[in-house]
């Protein structure tokens, strides 16, 4: 499913540049569970952008699911996000003029699916916020509209879910929930999970960890530490 050859990224920061990926070899097949873990900056959302086709790297090749990304033009890489990815990023890029519902049906309506707004429903009930669809997100908290971000991205059951830091602003019981969502979705689709955490509960629950330290990935042994 995901394929990094000699991955090099890096950022200009001042007169000097940091590298934040350093030759990154990884190799994840269909239906993993992977988790990345390492300190704040380091370089894990780069790594998710990247494999988003949202920016390219420097240097190296990104294989998705048999695509070169470099190879792909902007309508390419959209329709493979559409088709393909689920991502959930940190921010949550909700459209504010749309409610909870109408943003979670949005990729479906794109699609042309004729069954959007029953499939938003379901995944609006799974995360727990049947009760706000016919609301807007200002209306929400942040926690709500997170979970509306994550059932938008899992809405078309993609077959790579991309996701940085899925539970982070989550109480216990609402990450544990959203958890499950997507290792059900893992377990009844097949579909690979790459997840940046630092939620040591939704690591030990991935088939792998990495490590990304000083520009590279290194495995890690599968239980975390306390």
């Amino acid at each position: 499913m995901i394929e990094l050859n000699d991955l090099t990224m890096s950022y200009a920061l001042e007169s000097s540049r940091v590298n934040v990926l350093s030759g990154v070899d990884l190799a994840i097949a269909d239906g993993e569970t992977v988790a990345i873990i390492g300190p704040s900056g380091s370089g894990k959302t780069t790594l998710l952008i990247l494999l988003a086709g949202l920016e390219q790297p420097e240097r190296g090749e990104i294989r998705l699911d048999g695509a070169v990304l470099s190879t792909l033009n902007a309508d390419g890489l959209a329709d493979m996000r559409r088709d393909k990815l689920g991502i959930i990023f940190q921010s949550f890029h909700l459209v504010p003029s749309l409610t909870a519902l109408a943003n979670v049906a949005l990729p479906l309506d794109i699609a042309g699916h004729s069954q959007s707004r029953e499939r938003a429903r379901e995944m609006l009930a799974k995360v727990g916020l049947a009760q706000r669809e016919n609301h807007y997100p200002s209306q929400l908290s942040g926690g709500e509209q997170q979970r509306v971000a994550i059932a938008r991205a899992l809405v078309h059951a993609p077959k790579l879910v991309l996701a940085d830091e899925p539970t982070g602003n989550l109480d216990l019981r609402t990450g544990e929930k959203v958890s499950d969502i997507l290792f059900d979705l893992n377990r009844e689709a097949g579909a690979t999970l790459l997840m940046v955490t630092h939620d040591e509960a939704i690591a030990k629950r991935c088939s792998r960890v990495l490590r990304l330290h000083e520009g590279k990935l290194v495995e890690e042994p599968h239980a975390l530490p306390a």
